[in-house]
């Protein structure tokens, strides 16, 4: 059975380096970013119109090559993680997890008895199509599954050690634009400070319960600031904002 190429590095205490697919949806994407030097994708179909059927192929071609995606689903409920679980996908990225309650419903729409009661498929993208012993195949979906839960509200943070010691959650993240909107901060001169003091506090307690840390940057200096506070899930900006800049250097040298 397969295994989880993105979850054995993080175990291994391995940093990797990702970013955000938001609008190319051809899955030969996923081979330029692995041939560029990233580690991973984080596709959104939270905030874009990427379809199952496409999160379906481009699910098949991360296993085949070995280059993991992370998809964020756009509402982190039993339908969509059952959705994306089947067709492949092993890790997810969970909006708006508003507290524990959210977050025991997540843990359990994602894993098999005994830890939950995620619905049982046949064989498909999940199963690569092979056939095996209902027993280890529930067994390894467990252990591959990985779920990283966002929090974009204050609210989120009253419930941070509670989730963060839960089984079933693996990761803890922030969605910056989000919270700082709730926070009233957003566009503020107190919007990067109060925004850092929750990422350390999700830093905190990650640590403290031994899991992992995604984090959001946009510059170097940010990716090695995160990545030497023991954050191992590292994305940088997205694909339209890369692909973006570097036109418009180009165009700007070309006009000069």
């Amino acid at each position: 059975m397969q295994t989880n190429p993105m979850k054995a590095a993080v175990s291994r205490g391995e940093a990797q380096l990702g970013t955000w697919v938001n609008q190319f949806r051809d899955p030969a994407m996923l081979l330029l970013l692995q041939a560029a030097g990233f580690d991973f994708a984080r596709v959104d179909m939270e905030h874009t119109g990427a379809s199952i059927e496409t999160i379906e192929a481009m699910a098949l071609v991360a296993r085949a090559i070995g280059f993991p995606i992370v998809v964020r689903p756009p509402k982190a409920n039993r339908e969509w993680i059952t959705r994306l679980l089947d067709i492949g996908v092993w890790n997810l990225h969970c909006p708006q997890v508003e507290n524990a309650a959210h977050a025991r419903e997540i843990v359990q729409a994602s894993r098999y008895a005994p830890m939950g009661l995620r619905g049982q498929g046949g064989l498909g993208g999940a199963t690569a199509f092979r056939k095996a012993p209902a027993a280890d195949r529930r067994a390894n979906a467990n252990d591959q599954v990985f779920v990283t839960v966002m929090f974009e509200t204050g609210r989120a943070f009253d419930d941070l050690d509670e989730i963060a010691a839960m089984p079933g959650i693996d990761a803890m993240t922030l969605g910056p634009a989000d919270l700082s909107q709730d926070l009233g901060v957003s566009g503020t001169p107190e919007e990067r400070a109060t925004l850092d003091a929750r990422r350390d506090a999700v830093v905190a307690a990650a640590r403290r319960h031994g899991k992992t840390t995604a984090m959001l940057v946009n510059t170097a200096e940010e990716f090695r600031h995160w990545r030497d506070e023991g954050a191992l899930l590292l994305a940088y900006s997205n694909e339209v904002e890369i692909i973006h800049d570097a036109f418009a250097q180009i165009t700007a040298r070309l006009r000069g």
